[in-house]
């Protein structure tokens, strides 16, 4: 499996961690959108999409099955975050999950 594509667009939220939204094509065939790029205390790292289930609690829709998967979509995300230009977009209310824990 290869990342064909990785698109991501910077945004910036008072009192939030997520630094960016990222959307990922797979082998040129399978697209996953609303990856959130979260700054973390070691640094940044990704939170797949997700919803919220009915006890409260938040659910991934699509993730990685191991590690080596993870940090290969990880890496991709992070590349791209760090070669977008700085222009960063102001947002009052994008549509936000409850922010993940570094995993």
């Amino acid at each position: 499996m290869q990342v064909t594509s990785v698109s991501v667009r910077k945004i910036e939220k008072e009192g939030s961690r997520m630094k960016g939204i990222a959307s990922i094509l797979l082998d040129d065939s399978f697209a996953v959108h609303d990856i959130r790029i979260i700054q973390g205390d070691k640094g940044l790292f990704i939170a797949m999409p997700s919803r919220k289930t009915a006890t409260g609690g938040y659910r991934d829709i699509a993730h990685p099955i191991n590690a080596d998967v993870r940090k290969m979509l990880e890496d991709a995300i992070i590349e791209e975050y760090n070669n977008t230009d700085d222009s960063v977009e102001s947002v009052e209310s994008v549509e936000e999950t409850e922010e993940p824990s570094e995993e």
